[in-house]
């Protein structure tokens, strides 16, 4: 009786989520159908503009979520690789088991054959399928607002395998304030400093019904694209993040066949995932890398690495690190939003630029070739006075916002100083939005 009773309880949860007005999905999202495949797991089909057709999510809850309606929840994304699916993680990865005891949510979302979680450049066209919109702007509101999430960057996770593990680190390194915790598991998380890689991204566009190179362009003509994505390129902007990388070196391993050749995906992958622990090393950022040695591309071994993942991640939702302030942060776009600070540059294409120290005392603008403007986040009491001086220039008495911002412009690099302190600082972490790629 006390199960037939739960299972109804959770059902019913799940319905009022799923069967709320269209106008409460948001986002641009739309609910096509949804299965309950079990007590926990879940199947959606959403629509959205940013993709040419439906695509599925899956969605597995803690047990006792329908049980707890006060209770609220931290969410792993997990994404999968290429040539697999939305479904990849529980029907191969056995997912659904090894999160048995984890008390969060895990969103496994669709990411395309080969669709390397990027909006499409399609020859310049752009256009569907745009993955990175999909996840970051719709899916991860979607699911805050129809799911009990801690819905900040203190509840919010990402790992993925091979593609996916590039995907996790290449979100979580465009977007740092979305998430707390990142994980790679044999990811190809250096894109841009391994030749062969770029041959297979090119061969996988066609299972996605693209041309080869549509997801970045060409390698060579269409670099700084490549790079604006590349977590190698990025690393920088992970500091503060919890981060761990595993992967194996190809040859056959423990849980592998006694008779299985070297795995030279793995190979690949392995100098991938060494080049980011590198990187990440020569910027003093700390991380877990787990260089296991033996083992191949196969599922055994992201089985492995989910479940020994599983304590760093409990760990960090129960005591989340704070993000950093001041902070770095760089990206190739003319427009972006970091840590609930905004940049617009004046110019056209993509270049690399730096908003660095950015805190309540000010920020230096690196890279821009023309004119900055840059807005902070809401650091200061609204409407209080500050002292503002722009390199060399004189100081001036300006205003924050109502929001307690400022906007502060100027002719290209350069170094802001605020005189003010920063009294009634207010708290969280908008996220952050990338436009021109």
């Amino acid at each position: 009786m006390k199960a037939r009773l739960a299972a109804l309880l959770a059902l019913v949860a799940v319905a009022a989520c799923l069967l709320a007005p269209a106008a409460r999905a948001g986002q641009g999202i739309s609910v096509v159908a949804s299965q309950r495949l079990d007590g926990r797991l879940t199947d959606l089909t959403l629509s959205t503009p940013a993709l040419s057709s439906p695509r599925h999510v899956r969605v597995l809850v803690p047990a006792g979520y329908a049980g707890h309606p006060d209770a609220r929840y931290p969410v792993l994304y997990l994404l999968h690789g290429a040539l697999a699916d939305w479904r990849s993680w529980t029907d191969a990865g056995d997912a659904e088991r090894i999160t048995a005891g984890l008390n969060a949510i895990v969103v496994m979302p669709e990411g395309g054959n080969g669709g390397w979680y990027t909006d499409w450049l399609n020859g310049g066209a752009g256009g569907p399928p745009e993955w990175e919109t999909f996840h970051i702007d719709q899916l991860i509101p979607w699911i805050d607002g129809h799911y009990r999430t801690v819905a900040d960057r203190d509840g919010r996770a990402i790992a993925g395998l091979s593609m996916g593990g590039f995907g996790a680190m290449s979100y979580a390194a465009r977007h740092p304030d979305l998430f707390v915790w990142a994980a790679s598991f044999s990811g190809a998380v250096d894109i841009v400093n391994n030749a062969p890689v770029a041959v297979v991204i090119a061969a996988e566009a066609p299972a996605d019904g693209g041309k080869p190179d549509d997801q970045f362009g060409d390698r060579v003509a269409n670099e700084i694209v490549w790079r604006a994505h590349n977590p190698w390129d990025l690393a920088g902007n992970l500091r503060g993040l919890v981060l761990r990388i595993d992967t194996g070196n190809g040859q056959p391993g423990p849980y592998d066949d006694p008779t299985r050749l070297f795995d030279p995906i793995e190979d690949q992958v392995h100098a991938m995932s060494l080049s980011l622990h590198q990187r990440l090393g020569a910027l003093g950022i700390d991380h877990t890398w787990d260089d296991y040695g033996p083992g191949t591309h196969t599922w055994p071994y992201w089985q492995r690495d989910l479940r020994q993942a599983l304590p760093s991640l409990t760990t960090t939702f129960a005591h989340p690190p704070a993000a950093p302030s001041p902070f770095t942060f760089t990206a190739a776009e003319s427009d972006y939003d970091a840590y609930g600070w905004d940049v617009r540059l004046d110019r056209a294409g993509l270049a690399f630029t730096t908003l660095a120290d950015a805190g309540p005392s000010g920020f230096r603008v690196r890279g821009a070739a023309g004119h900055a403007s840059v807005t902070t986040g809401p650091l200061y009491k609204p409407r209080s006075p500050h002292r503002v001086t722009v390199g060399s220039a004189a100081p001036r008495r300006q205003r924050a916002d109502a929001q307690g911002r400022l906007r502060v412009d100027l002719p290209g690099d350069g170094t802001v100083r605020i005189g003010a302190t920063a009294k009634g600082r207010r708290t969280g972490t908008p996220s952050t939005t990338l436009k021109g790629v």
